[in-house]
């Protein structure tokens, strides 16, 4: 069995997880609370737009050289805190590019997991045993995979709860879908 032989589930994999990314962030309430309204928004909003800062993330504090992370002040100004990192962008977001962005997004996903489920299960196998393959290897992209970065950029922990709540549904989606959709082993026929 080819990876092309798994063209159709892997589309439809990716249409299903971009759906159910749009319901569960534009229909569903889960995630109304994962960011904290900023309460001095209006200052900070005017020192952005006056102060020159060009798009791009931002951790404070920092230092632009290594060398200066022995300088007393920079010293005191990690001891002290407060710390934070901040995401400016060039402009309001498209959402069209973005949601052509997460569909390729889903896409790729669902062809290394098709992948990957491909190289352990055999065409012709259970559902269950599909499901599992499939269902662990999209764990790892939806559950998994921006764990790290949000460890290490400060997001909130009610955040994770409902990114994990988020790719569990994708990683189900996946698995039910590669599992039914599965090749069968095509008859031998006989002389």
């Amino acid at each position: 069995m080819t990876i092309i032989e798994l063209w159709l589930p892997i589309l439809i994999v990716a249409v299903a997880t971009f759906v159910l990314s749009f319901i569960v962030w534009a229909i569903l309430t889960h995630h109304n609370k994962d960011v904290a309204f900023c309460p001095q928004q209006d200052q900070i909003l005017g020192f952005i737009s006056t102060s020159g800062i060009e798009p791009g993330r931002y951790m404070f504090p920092n230092c632009a050289d290594r060398k200066d992370w022995k300088d007393p002040q920079v010293v005191e100004a990690f001891n002290k805190g407060p710390w934070g990192v901040i995401d400016i962008w060039p402009a309001k977001p498209n959402m069209g590019r973005n949601m052509l962005l997460t569909v390729t997004y889903f896409f790729i996903v669902a062809v290394i997991v098709g992948y990957l489920t491909r190289l352990a299960v055999p065409a012709g196998a259970d559902f269950m045993n599909v499901f599992q393959v499939s269902f662990t290897a999209a764990l790892l992209a939806h559950v998994l995979g921006g764990a790290p970065e949000g460890v290490w950029f400060g997001k909130r922990p009610r955040f994770f709860l409902t990114d994990a709540f988020d790719g569990l549904l994708y990683s189900l989606a996946t698995a039910l879908i590669f599992a039914a959709m599965w090749p069968q082993v095509a008859p031998v026929a006989t002389p």
